[in-house]
């Protein structure tokens, strides 16, 4: 099995914010201001479904979506940038830091939140198998990694004690 360097599986999609008109049952139009919550961690999930389908080489699962506070909000005609990458594996499971960013036209970009998405890797009877570990370089990438090894002990304590 091969290893990969960190940051490889780096992944970048664009979703522009429409306007989204809503009838209510009594017939009445009106625009959802709002559309994002529900919406980004869908995309939240897309993303970083395709960079862990990318490291592993193959199918994945979601098994938790950590650490989603909004620090801004994303409005309509903005671009949402979701930028995602491998932080930290484990035998068969694989933490993805996604970046969401809401553009205005002028090119501007605010972060909306961060997420980490915790995936497991699946072999072809849909059980967990191995993913390829990350390589490491720079000390930010250490970091990152290190962050991930608390994150992941702290989920495995919240596990058993619930």
């Amino acid at each position: 099995m091969r290893n990969v360097h960190f940051g490889f599986e780096f992944f970048v999609i664009d979703f522009i914010v429409i306007d989204l008109f809503v009838t209510d049952p009594f017939g009445i139009d009106f625009i959802v201001i709002d559309p994002l919550g529900g919406r980004l961690v869908e995309w939240i999930d897309v993303v970083a479904t395709v960079v862990a389908r990318r490291h592993s080489g193959r199918e994945v699962t979601t098994v938790s979506i950590d650490n989603l506070n909004f620090k801004a909000p994303a409005y309509i005609n903005d671009t949402v940038v979701l930028m995602g990458s491998v932080t930290h594996t484990g035998n068969t499971s694989l933490e993805v830091r996604v970046d969401p960013y809401a553009e205005n036209l002028q090119g501007e970009r605010n972060i909306i939140n961060k997420a980490y998405v915790v995936m497991v890797a699946l072999d072809k009877n849909e059980k967990p198998t191995p993913v390829p570990k990350l390589i490491l370089e720079t000390d930010e990438e250490r970091a990152e990694w290190e962050a991930g090894e608390k994150r992941r002990e702290f989920i495995k304590h919240r596990s058993f004690h619930s």
